[in-house]
């Protein structure tokens, strides 16, 4: 059996190195702050000091990383994966990072014999607590076929999307549409209550047609209740955004919608709400209209 490695313990990264625990792999894990790690430690995980020490004790290690500067330093840094990597090793990275980045990286660990993986996940904190994450990889297929069972730990559908860099790809397109969605849904809702109309209402006769996803399935009732504690936090999805943009401009695409959505997330930011849910941008939207959406 393949033994495991996990660092970045955070809201979505401690589901996963549980799961991935629960179906039996040995697991060693490294994160910053300790709390994540006793807690998996009390469920049969192994700590380690550093990312080194991790790479020097498994097959393949996992990295769930809040952006791109603390990938390259968790990876290619002092005491980082590379430093202790024996050929053969296999890197998982489900953070979030630019494209060119993952590549780079990739490049970098092959000159010492480490294969990579890029492979970004959605679904939030459910779906990193129910194991039934959405997981898009770039890198050699062989390195794939041999992580799976890891991965289906993780999550439900698994796409290989392309070479090195194309999960990452993959997942800034997620991200487009997350937005949108997340902004959309801000807009019908405080539209609806200012116009007279439950909003609650409303959200029921649409997303049975053409409007129907994931956002108004999930997050409405969240709102409603006057919860916006975060399953995927405002300060991520503003970061996600900007990698977006940035790759945008290095190869001259026009995204004059998501330009906007970077704008109210940043506008988030400024307001102190990135620790709130995505979905808590409605909050631009209640200052603009001078109305707070009802809560029950």
């Amino acid at each position: 059996m393949l033994q495991v490695g996990y660092i970045g313990l955070g809201l979505m990264g401690k589901s996963i190195a549980r799961n991935i625990l629960k179906a039996g792999f040995p697991l060693v894990i490294h994160n910053r702050s300790s709390l994540a790690v006793e807690e998996l430690v009390a469920e049969g995980a192994r700590a380690a000091s550093s990312p080194a020490e991790v790479a020097a004790q498994v097959d393949v290690v996992f990295t769930n990383l809040p952006d791109t500067p603390d990938v390259e330093k968790v990876v290619l840094g002092e005491n980082g994966i590379a430093s202790d990597a024996r050929p053969g090793l296999i890197w998982v990275d489900n953070s979030t990072i630019k494209p060119t980045s993952a590549r780079s990286i990739a490049e970098k660990l092959s000159g010492v014999g480490v294969l990579s993986l890029d492979a970004p996940v959605s679904g939030g904190d459910v779906g990193a607590r129910l194991g039934t994450l959405a997981i898009m990889v770039g890198g050699p297929a062989e390195a794939l076929e041999k992580v799976m069972p890891v991965l289906q730990a993780m999550g439900k559908t698994i796409t290989h999307v392309g070479a090195a860099g194309a999960g990452q790809v993959a997942k800034a397109a997620n991200q487009i549409m997350v937005a949108a969605q997340m902004v959309a849904m801000g807009e019908l809702l405080i539209f609806s209550q200012k116009a007279g109309v439950d909003p609650r209402k409303v959200v029921e006769a649409i997303k049975g047609g053409a409007a129907q996803c994931w956002t108004l399935d999930v997050k409405p009732p969240r709102l409603f209740a006057g919860d916006r504690t975060p399953g995927f936090k405002s300060r991520m999805m503003a970061k996600d955004l900007n990698i977006i943009l940035e790759t945008a401009r290095e190869y001259g695409i026009p995204l004059p919608s998501a330009a906007l959505d970077a704008q109210l997330y940043a506008a988030m930011l400024q307001n102190d709400m990135g620790e709130l849910d995505n979905s808590a941008v409605i909050a631009m939207f209640e200052a603009l209209a001078g109305v707070e959406l009802k809560t029950i």
